[in-house]
């Protein structure tokens, strides 16, 4: 069984204060601004929390309330203080210049800016702020920050401005000057042009560097960090002979990352055995080493006879990869993914990215995930193979890490294509169990986030489907009102592909099955009868009757139930008209046939509205019904429970000179007698209230024997389920009312003494079982 680890007190209660900041810590400004209430002192620990879950809610959930004055909260650092901040742009518009500018008087130790592509050189300047106190950076994907608007004649603030190249000038006089304890620095992707030999010079401290994307034709300035520098990552870099010998002389090392993007661009380097033996002997101290992508010069693997020898093995000794016979200790680290290599015996790490096998695999998706989204995207892909077809070792882990990706990279086609259809798999029923609610609810909103940022056909068709996976509604009730919302969106849209549309109204009708009316009336508002309707329509137009077709008259059925608002909306929106056209159309089709009585039986239900059916046509279609036999008796018996509520409202209301009311009685007695008692029926009822307030009367003995058989037939053939719903609401009284009346017939009322001898015998049952 799947266990539940609820989150932290720290965690519910910053989400809590940041879904209702002016409930808790804030007051509004003059209706714009956020601030602080004055009583009010956060020290960095809740800062912290506060400002990084503040990012990844506006990153990962849609439905999150972002303000685009909450930075400005943390601009008194007497009130506040900050120490580690992770902003992630993940669309373009997310983090801007004036936002850092509110942490300017914070003494940070840390900052991470990941693909804030809004920044420009303002933001240079406000990094001078952190100078003195700054340890760890990251400008990773920050492609504009080097560049200053060159903007003379246009208007200061117009945010429609974007940075943009053609009017855009490099700013070159910027460098770390008085960064004094800047260890880690992290520059990926940063703009072609920017000297980074001048821009790194000052910082005497670097420990950590990460050239990502960046090309150089000399790196011989990583030198005067020779004895200091342990970790350095030059991933997507084009090497060459001189850039093998500079990294040879960084002896102290300790992790290095040449690894490449191998579909990304041709590059002349190939990987040797020479350059690997080189790094064995040079570099003593390396304990991580990532080569993926590397296309190999010559062959550095073992022969295939000594490959073949006893069971895989990390020890260095035994290495399949040549070189590497000549380590000291085994990697903590070795990528190796899109290489041959990772598909030898004996690789002497602990940890391994490949494709090889699921182990391999889900390293790469864990190390590649947040820098590399390319990288990832394929990754995930072997894992959806290795779901799809084999059986997943380490299902926890993997839906973990998907579901990682896919909030990382919520606008990343490839990532949400492989994401979306690996969670079908992953979130299956063999799997199924392991799962803790807090797993599967995480699930749920990426898939929800994936259908509202990417309108993608494979995405959306993906994304349904996963959904089909969860119990629903109640596994999908903590979003009721946003999936419907979505789904309905998806068949509105007035092209769609079919099999989402086939899956969209499947998850539709199973949505406003077994939930409260409030549920329903809620999405009744929402649009849902029309745009099933609209759906009708269409399938009428192309005489077509399909799953679409029949769920969508299904879903009518489910939405109505006891929902007078959904009936009236029925009745408004033409649906009688529908309902005699695909009646007429498709004369053969039972279960269309079923779902549509069953749905006009909610109709008649609400006493104001059965004046709409009390016309010569619908009537005459009614009494007609009586005697189908589709479906065994649902349609027959659904027509009859429509009539019987028009019966029920007496003589007076019946407005019509044809048929008589006498003749469409006799018809319904006929056809009550005419039913199996024992049927198994294709019907659920959550209250028999309906069919109770036909009991105590005078005025149509028919409408009661109806009333009588249906719950004689139900309590007989499923006692566990309708006796107690019966014996809960009062059923049993309303029957002895039915036995003591005069006006009952009695057949009726033998019907009734056998209901309430099954209920006594369940009741006796149950104690007996108990006992």
């Amino acid at each position: 069984m799947a266990s539940y680890s609820p989150e932290s007190l720290m965690t519910l209660s910053t989400k809590y204060c940041l879904w209702n900041l002016e409930g808790t810590l804030c007051y509004m400004q003059d209706n714009e601004t956020l601030r602080l209430h004055p009583d009010i002192f956060l020290p960095s620990e809740i800062c912290n929390h506060l400002v990084n879950m503040y990012m990844d809610l506006v990153n990962t959930d849609n439905s999150f309330p972002g303000h685009l004055s909450f930075f400005s909260l943390f601009s008194d650092h007497r009130s506040t203080r900050l120490t580690h901040v992770h902003l992630r742009g993940i669309h373009e518009d997310i983090i801007h210049d004036e936002d850092l500018v509110a942490f300017s008087k914070q003494d940070l130790v840390e900052l991470r800016l990941v693909n804030c592509d809004r920044l420009s050189a303002k933001s240079l300047q406000t990094l001078n702020n952190f100078r003195s106190t700054l340890v760890s950076l990251s400008l990773f994907g920050c492609n504009n920050i080097f560049y200053e608007e060159e903007n003379p004649g246009g208007c200061e603030g117009d945010n429609n401005s974007l940075v943009n190249p053609s009017r855009q000038v490099l700013v070159k006089d910027f460098s770390f000057t008085g960064f004094h304890r800047l260890c880690f620095l992290n520059l990926g992707h940063i703009t072609d042009g920017v000297n980074v030999d001048r821009l790194l010079r000052p910082l005497t401290t670097l420990t950590s560097l990460d050239l990502s994307g960046i090309q150089l034709n000399d790196i011989q300035f990583l030198l005067q960090w020779q004895k200091r520098l342990g970790s350095l990552v030059l991933y997507n870099m084009d090497l060459s002979e001189e850039h093998i010998w500079v990294l040879l002389q960084l002896t102290n090392l300790r992790h290095l990352d040449i690894s490449r993007d191998r579909t990304s661009s041709f590059y002349k380097f190939k990987l040797t055995r020479k350059v690997l033996t080189a790094f064995v002997q040079n570099l003593k101290n390396l304990v991580s080493l990532d080569i993926s992508g590397h296309l190999m010069l010559d062959n550095s693997a073992i022969s295939s006879h000594d490959e073949a020898l006893g069971p895989a093995s990390n020890e260095p000794q035994k290495s399949s990869i040549e070189p590497f016979r000549a380590l000291n200790r085994s990697f903590q680290f070795l990528g190796l993914f899109d290489t041959t290599l990772c598909n030898l015996t004996h690789i002497p790490a602990y940890k391994i990215t490949g494709e090889a096998n699921e182990d391999q695999i889900l390293n790469a998706i864990e190390a590649y995930t947040e820098y590399r989204p390319e990288i990832a995207s394929r990754a995930i892909n072997h894992l959806f193979d290795i779901a799809r077809i084999e059986q997943c070792d380490q299902p926890l882990r993997a839906l973990r890490l998907v579901i990682s990706a896919l909030k990382y990279h919520k606008f990343d086609k490839s990532v949400q294509v492989t994401g979306s259809a690996a969670l079908f798999y992953l979130t299956g029923s063999d799997y199924r169990q392991e799962q803790s609610i807090k797993l599967r609810r995480q699930v749920i909103q990426v898939v929800l986030n994936g259908m509202e940022s990417y309108h993608e056909v494979t995405v959306q068709r993906n994304c349904c489907l996963t959904l089909c996976n969860f119990s629903i509604p109640e596994e999908l009730e903590f979003q009721y009102r946003r999936v419907n919302e979505l789904l309905l969106g998806i068949l509105n849209q007035t092209r769609q592909d079919e099999s989402i549309q086939r899956i969209a109204v499947h998850l539709c009708n199973a949505l406003v099955c077994q939930v409260d009316n409030d549920h329903k009336e809620a999405v009744g508002k929402m649009g849902f009868v029309t745009t099933m309707l609209k759906l009708i329509q269409k399938k009428l137009t192309d005489k077509v009757c399909d799953q679409v077709m029949e769920f969508s008259w299904s879903a009518l059925w489910n939405i109505t139930d006891e929902t007078p608002d959904n009936c009236e909306m029925f009745l408004n929106c033409n649906g009688m008209k529908l309902f005699l056209e695909c009646l007429n159309e498709f004369q053969g089709k039972q279960e269309l046939h079923r779902n549509m009585l069953g749905l006009l039986g909610n109709v008649a239900e609400v006493k104001q509205l059965r004046p709409y059916l009390m016309t010569t046509q619908f009537i005459s279609v009614f009494s007609r019904l009586l005697e189908s036999n589709a479906d065994g008796i649902e349609v027959s018996y659904n027509a009859c429970g429509v009539l019987s509520h028009i019966i029920f409202d007496g003589d007076e209301a019946w407005t019509i000179a044809e048929p008589r009311r006498v003749e469409v009685m006799d018809r319904m007695w006929r056809a009550i007698s005419s039913w199996d008692e024992n049927s198994r029926r294709n019907i659920n009822y959550r209250s028999f209230e309906p069919i109770l307030r036909l009991l105590p009367q005078r005025v149509a003995p028919v409408s009661q024997h109806w009333a009588t058989w249906a719950l004689f037939n139900l309590t007989s053939v499923y006692p566990e389920k309708y006796c107690t719903l019966l014996i809960k609401e009062n059923g049993i009284e309303l029957l002895k009312g039915v036995i003591e009346s005069d006006a009952a017939r009695s057949e009726t009322k033998e019907m009734a003494k056998n209901v309430i001898k099954f209920c006594e015998n369940f009741k006796e049952d149950q104690m007996d079982t108990s006992s």
